[in-house]
């Protein structure tokens, strides 16, 4: 050790240490100074408060455990010192933590405080596959630049050169299985051959696929919470999910690990985690990017898309692997009361002041009964989720998490009959659907609030599903293209806004959102 203890500093010190290998949280939480204006950092980010500090650490079940090898002691005045620990892992790896300790009435509690873990090799809720690259892109060389810069640069012949792709466990790339989320599927599936022409696309444009991420089990779920592997982080907000089921590839994305999430969206899988970390999403037309070489959930909905950082990567992706679907819209933005009015009231206030400034004209329309847009698209996904995946979900008792399951036992039960009627039903709103938007762009927010923090019980998340779903059901029953932007904030985290517009319609919608991004801005 180094340093001095001031009086009863060092006891509080130790009782920490002690709580923390127990994880004892109400300890935890006396230790930490109340308030707002308490921060507690790490790799993933920074907590603000201590009731979102407390809300982290009742969730993330304990610690690996540690022995404190050396502290350092530094008084800044009689009331404040500055302590910092160094542990050696009990498996493995050396960590830090760095506390400012605060007495006030005569208690020492921690202000502030930063803890730096061991390096890991990759984290594992993110990623099931990583290489440096796993698969190179075509003419690829050593010391590509990434991201966007790699865009700018690119040349006509390799337009995605340096660009790094995280593809989500559900596409079939050479020499790897598809994992979907579930390690008995995993553990049993055949070793892929070729790869999906959604990622060869890409690795024939230059791209590079730095890994495999991770996907809710089967793509049937929107959360990001996969039982087997974990949450993967929320990049925008550690204190909330990440959103999925395109959780891996986004995450990655948003924590800079990749330039572009390869995903699927079938009722938001790519919308919701792009508006949770504050990213860039396109789903595309249904039918637009081939799904062959994709497992599939529900085929009358499922459509290959993309997560970015900034719009013109995503625009470059899109050129891609869509180009020449080019349409134009119509100028003014279409604007359904429905749909404002399934926002939560904060990011429907939000979204109408980002409104109010682009200065664009508004037309409102009317669109079918949300609820009988979503309720289509759980009867139908359903339906087929069950046709595709049920017998093997029979099979294997026990090997779903239970969300997912009790999602699969709801397919179980959905008659042919009530498909039947869904169908018919699908047909026509398909068609309503269309008319309302015609060539114009529908602007929504794109779910109806911030994620959700990372302590929500599962009821609490599965009604923040409904609610989404009654939003994000209306490009699926359209078959239409949607992007979702990182143009509003609420309450200190992204909400995305959503432009969905007509069939082949994806590259000028981005380049709508794009627009609006900017204007919003000056």
């Amino acid at each position: 050790m180094t340093g001095t203890w001031p009086d009863g500093l060092e006891t509080a010190f130790r009782a920490y240490e002690d709580a923390l290998m127990r994880d004892d949280t109400a300890v935890l939480d006396a230790l930490f100074e109340p308030g707002p204006d308490t921060l507690r950092g790490d790799g993933a980010g920074l907590l603000r408060g201590h009731d979102r500090i407390s809300a982290f650490r009742s969730a993330r079940g304990g610690v690996a455990r540690r022995t404190l090898v050396g502290v350092d002691v530094q008084e800044l005045n009689a009331d404040e010192v500055f302590v910092v620990g160094e542990s050696r892992f009990t498996d493995g790896g050396r960590g830090l933590q760095t506390q400012l300790w605060r007495r006030t009435a005569g208690a020492w509690r921690i202000r502030t405080a930063h803890v730096t873990g061991r390096a890991v090799a990759f984290d594992r809720t993110v990623w099931r596959a990583v290489g440096d690259p796993l698969v190179r892109g075509a003419g690829a060389g050593a010391g590509a630049a990434s991201g966007a810069e790699a865009v700018a640069g690119a040349s006509d012949a390799r337009p995605l050169a340096g660009v790094r792709v995280a593809v989500k466990d559900l596409f079939a790339v050479a020499g790897h299985v598809i994992g979907a989320g579930n390690p008995t599927w995993e553990s049993a599936t055949r070793v892929e051959t070729e790869h999906a022409p959604a990622v060869s696309v890409l690795l024939q444009a230059g791209a590079d696929v730095t890994g495999i991420a991770r996907t809710d089990e089967f793509a049937y779920a929107l959360a990001g919470r996969n039982a087997h592997t974990g949450p993967p982080p929320n990049g925008a907000d550690p204190a909330r999910i990440s959103g999925g089921s395109t959780s891996g590839p986004a995450t990655a994305v948003a924590l800079g690990q990749a330039d572009v999430g390869l995903g699927t969206d079938t009722a938001g899988s790519i919308r919701v985690p792009a508006s949770y970390q504050g990213l860039w999403g396109l789903r595309t037309t249904h039918g637009l990017v081939s799904r062959d070489g994709v497992l599939p959930l529900a085929q009358s909905f499922d459509t290959v898309g993309w997560l970015t950082r900034q719009p013109d990567t995503l625009r470059a992706v899109a050129t891609v692997a869509v180009c020449p679907a080019v349409r134009s819209l119509a100028t003014p933005l279409l604007v359904c009361e429905a749909l404002l009015a399934a926002a939560d009231p904060i990011t429907r206030r939000a979204f109408e002041d980002w409104l109010a400034r682009t200065g664009t004209g508004v037309a409102v329309v009317d669109l079918p009964d949300l609820d009988d847009l979503a309720e289509t698209v759980r009867i139908v996904q359903g339906a087929e989720a069950h046709r595709n995946h049920g017998a093997w979900v029979a099979a294997h008792p026990g090997a779903l998490g239970p969300d997912v399951a009790d999602r699969f036992a709801a397919a179980a039960r959905i008659t042919a009959e009530q498909e039947a009627a869904a169908r018919d039903g699908l047909g026509r709103l398909r068609s309503a659907v269309r008319a309302v938007v015609a060539d114009g762009a529908l602007v929504l927010p794109t779910v109806p609030g911030p994620a959700p923090l990372r302590t929500a019980d599962g009821p609490a998340v599965l009604a923040t599903r409904r609610s989404t779903l009654r939003m994000t059901a209306v490009a699926g029953v359209g078959g239409l293209p949607a992007v979702s932007a990182p143009l509003l904030v609420v309450d200190g985290a992204p909400v995305g806004v959503s432009l969905v517009g007509p069939v082949r319609s994806d590259l000028a919608l981005v380049d709508r959102a794009a627009g609006l991004a900017v204007a919003t801005l000056l």
